[in-house]
């Protein structure tokens, strides 16, 4: 068995081709990987103006218990002309500041009458004023190639007037299961059967990811029907995920099939609990991982194994999302002889503020209850001891797997 970061950096040391690029609106860009650098077109703000409602001024012409009077008032959107010496102009948040003003003083802070305005407090130049390229600068790199786009970006490249993006292609996913013993939800199910929950879990799972899924097959156990249905996904996707059929049973038919492809097993068998049948082949440099039939340990499997792959393959600048430490909060002892990936609940301890992790109290591969209950991994070593009290590498379902 292969150990499980040795398998994981393998997956993304595949070599992938060159992804292809498209032009997206900036409404069609949620999700998407930029293909490009977003540079700034414009200073942002583009000119100084004011970042409270209040009055502007030359700092020069105040002066205690002095009223001013009011030269003009400025809102968003105006043209404010220069300020006059010993006036003051009325201005609005986010209005020009005046050429020949240089402080804004809020209105809190003054009394108005009359059409003339007395300052309770002493200005100081500069204040209240948003300066012209403080926040972003005409030719600067807003996002870098390879950023995921979520509202937060997709709301800074809007301040620069863009409306379009080049981005990468979506992933196009091909996804295999296997078994005689499934049937689609909604069918009649035999006693001896069950419910192929696979094929909906891992499509939903790949489009929190940003991929497309381009077709879900089923295949019998037989092999040339799993050879035509491989056959078919290869010619057609970026990326092919085969469910079960992996292992050395006698109807375990994916491996025969793939190499009847012409395909080689770059591993088979990795040392993780759940998870262990997991395959990586080619086929005409289209990868193929091959997960084991579990729900659990094919959700697990993708999650923890797979995902920063699925990142690589969609242009990601970053593939492999971060780990967190914190302390187990459990009375059991585990120690097996494969890095275990338990389900855990993180929260935070209210009288030390420290991170801990409770496992799911049914950690079995068929607990597929354990998946919605969790929200994150918690990495158990090898051959090690670990209860109550330990440190342990979270890994937070809300950053792997999307």
């Amino acid at each position: 068995m292969l150990d499980f970061d040795t398998a994981q950096q393998r997956l993304l040391d595949l070599p992938i081709a060159d992804i292809p690029v498209e032009t997206v609106s900036l409404e069609q860009a949620q999700g998407r990987v930029l293909a490009q650098d977003v540079v700034a077109t414009l200073d942002m703000p583009p000119a100084d103006n004011s970042s409270m409602d209040g009055y502007a001024l030359r700092v020069q012409d105040y002066t205690a218990g002095n009223a001013l009077p009011i030269q003009q008032r400025i809102f968003a959107g105006e043209a404010p002309a220069a300020q006059e010496a010993g006036k003051i102009s009325r201005i609005f948040t986010g209005s020009l500041i005046p050429e020949g003003a240089d402080t804004v003083v809020i209105q809190e802070v003054c009394t108005e009458a009359d059409e003339q305005v007395t300052i309770n407090e002493v200005p100081v130049a500069g204040q209240n004023i948003r300066r012209q390229g403080e926040d972003t600068r005409l030719g600067s790199v807003l996002l870098e190639r390879g950023t995921i786009l979520g509202a937060a970006e997709i709301g800074l490249i809007a301040t620069q007037g863009i409306d379009s993006l080049a981005v990468y292609r979506q992933l196009k996913v091909g996804i295999l299961t296997t078994g005689d013993e499934l049937v689609p939800p909604g069918q009649p199910r035999l006693g001896s059967q069950i419910f192929n929950s696979n094929a909906p879990m891992l499509t939903a799972l790949f489009h929190t990811l940003g991929a497309q899924v381009s077709q879900v097959l089923h295949a019998r156990d037989d092999l040339n029907a799993t050879h035509e249905a491989l056959n078919t996904l290869f010619s057609e996707c970026d990326l092919v995920i085969s469910v079960g059929g992996v292992s050395v049973g006698e109807k375990d038919l994916v491996k025969p099939a793939l190499e009847a492809l012409g395909a080689s097993l770059d591993f088979w068998k990795v040392r993780m609990k759940p998870g262990k049948p997991v395959a990586l082949a080619s086929v005409n440099n289209t990868p193929v991982i091959c997960l084991p039939g579990n729900p659990v340990s094919a959700y697990t499997v993708l999650a923890v194994l797979v995902s920063p792959l699925i990142r690589k393959l969609q242009g990601r600048r970053k593939c492999v999302p971060p780990r967190i430490q914190a302390i187990l909060k459990t009375d059991k002892i585990f120690n097996e002889t494969r890095d275990e990936f338990l389900r855990v609940r993180m929260s935070q301890d209210e009288e030390t503020g420290q991170l801990m992790v409770e496992p799911y109290d049914r950690q079995g591969s068929g607990m597929s209850s354990s998946l919605p209950w969790a929200n994150g991994f918690a990495r158990v070593p090898a051959v090690q001891k670990y209860t109550g009290g330990d440190r342990v590498w979270v890994y937070p379902k809300e950053d792997w797997i999307r």
